[in-house]
């Protein structure tokens, strides 16, 4: 299907990351549906922004992590375009302290998000989407990096990894392509917040491009995986500049 007449569900389109890789979908012709949890006026006016400007757009809200509201999405994406071709699933949580120190409430929070909700959205995409679509979840490049604080959300991330690679070969015959896409280090609020200058400027030094990514390097490679990229499935894609 041309990218005109396809239908992409963003989870976390509110956020640094989701919230490009929603304009970029758009700019290329995508029907966009821009999922959020808490932050419903931001999604209800980039979803104005979009449809103002000539595109298809509309905003849904679910935990991600609950089936019966997340089925609810899915159900209305449907309705309001006529089915799904692309799920993006950036949606998670971000928790950070040494193994040691880190509250075990903590680690359950990023359970539920990260590898629940991954569970979800992935187990409703591969019943719903269109014969050439594409799933696409998010790791993380701090499975290869091993920054300290980061055990307990990289080990959620590795287990995203896990289910979307076997995912990618349970689907044999349906020609859909199912990868996870690591971003390194992103400039967005989340990842800014309280770091020093210092501490940015060190992170910009991993990668031999010596800078910190922008999340228009992450839309861009979701936009290749969602579209012409059908000959890359069951994989993860580093996007980091080469820090991993």
């Amino acid at each position: 299907m041309e990218p005109d007449r396809r239908v992409a569900l963003v989870t976390g389109g509110t956020g640094g990351i989701g919230s490009q890789i929603v304009a970029r979908l758009a700019q290329e012709g995508y029907a966009v549906a821009i999922h959020y949890a808490g932050r419903s006026a931001d999604a209800e006016a980039a979803a104005a922004a979009i449809c103002d400007n000539g595109g298809r757009a509309i905003a849904v809200g679910a935990d991600i992590a609950d089936e019966v509201q997340t089925a609810a999405v899915f159900d209305r994406i449907t309705s309001e375009f006529s089915g799904i071709d692309v799920v993006v699933n950036t949606a998670g949580i971000m928790l950070l302290a040494p193994l040691v120190d880190l509250d075990l409430a903590d680690l359950d929070r990023m359970h539920r998000t990260n590898i629940r909700g991954s569970f979800v959205v992935s187990r409703l995409a591969a019943r719903t989407l269109r014969r050439g679509g594409a799933l696409i979840n998010f790791s993380t490049s701090v499975t290869r990096l091993q920054f300290p604080g980061y055990s307990a959300y990289a080990a959620s991330k590795g287990a995203v990894e896990a289910m979307t690679l076997v995912l990618a070969r349970e689907l044999r015959g349906r020609d859909i392509t199912v990868n996870a896409v690591a971003p390194g280090p992103t400039a967005t609020p989340l990842f800014l917040e309280g770091k020093s200058e210092d501490e940015i400027a060190t992170l910009a030094h991993v990668a031999p491009l010596e800078r910190i990514g922008i999340p228009d390097d992450i839309a861009e490679a979701v936009v290749f995986l969602a579209g012409p990229a059908r000959w890359i499935n069951g994989q993860t894609i580093f996007v980091n500049g080469g820090a991993a």
